[in-house]
């Protein structure tokens, strides 16, 4: 069984990959199962429908993925491939503090049609990491500090998501460096409490691998942190934009996981996961 559960198509603002090539080239690199994850940022984006202040690139506004397309999309294409291959629908959320209503109640117009949802942090007041926003005047101590305070005060008050999305996501745009995991290891390991109480799970994100982090994203020590708290639910998912990353590094992820004393991984349907053993 191989699954990735976390892919990106055109229905996402950073990607031009169109859903049903996605799949097609899924069936191709031999993948069993595959969740689209598509983008929603509140706070950063506005609706696909309701444009109005939103950024431009290449012409285009920027926007939240248009859901009703999406998966209408999404079924055709179930419709037209059968069993040959397993498609999820799933969102990526990236949730801010100020930005919890808007994801619940989206959440809520979507009840039923989703399989899977990602919960990142992909800003902080609506500043982002991509553009160095986010970064600029801070320390490198308080780059991580603000980010991981927003990560656990998300985690406290939302429970509408199934994994926590590349957990230690902010490594990959410190313009620092590396950045010691004891002086967060505290309020990482807090996080880690509030999502295997609520009965959520973590993502390896393969994605690291090919930014040159030397690493998945969590690293190996959080994944043992996790393991050790008494984590059991990880899915693996590329992070994939683009035909050359989808599926990457997946069986190189579920080694790691299986050294380090994982069960398996999960797959999700209708927000339930299921494991896959190792």
């Amino acid at each position: 069984m191989l699954a990735d559960y976390h892919v990106h198509t055109g229905f996402s603002d950073d990607s031009v990959y169109p859903l049903e090539q996605v799949a097609r080239d899924a069936l191709r690199l031999n993948l069993d199962e595959v969740c689209f994850t598509e983008h929603v940022d509140y706070g950063v984006k506005p609706e696909w429908d309701q444009p109005t202040g939103a950024r431009f690139e290449d012409g285009h506004p920027v926007t939240n993925c248009a859901y009703d397309a999406y998966l209408a999309e999404l079924d055709r294409v179930r419709d037209e491939l059968g069993d040959r291959i397993c498609l999820r629908a799933g969102l990526e959320l990236g949730v801010q503090r100020h930005t919890l209503g808007e994801n619940r109640a989206l959440l809520e117009r979507l009840t039923g049609r989703l399989d899977f949802v990602i919960l990142s942090i992909h800003q902080v007041r609506d500043l982002e990491f991509w553009n160095g926003d986010y970064q600029r005047g801070r320390t490198q101590e308080q780059i991580h500090t603000a980010y991981y305070e927003e990560m656990l005060a998300v985690a406290e008050a939302f429970d509408g998501y199934s994994v926590l999305g590349h957990l230690d996501l902010i490594r990959r745009y410190d313009p620092f460096g590396d950045y010691p995991f004891e002086q967060v290891r505290d309020v990482v390991a807090e996080i880690m409490r509030h999502v295997i109480a609520d009965g959520k799970g973590i993502e390896v994100n393969t994605s690291g691998i090919r930014y040159g982090l030397g690493d998945f994203q969590p690293s190996r020590e959080i994944l043992e942190l996790y393991r050790d708290l008494g984590g059991r639910i990880v899915t693996v998912g590329s992070d994939s934009h683009t035909p050359e990353h989808l599926g990457s590094y997946l069986r190189l992820a579920y080694r790691e996981l299986a050294e380090l004393g994982f069960e398996g991984v999960c797959t999700y349907e209708k927000g339930e996961p299921r494991l896959v053993r190792l």
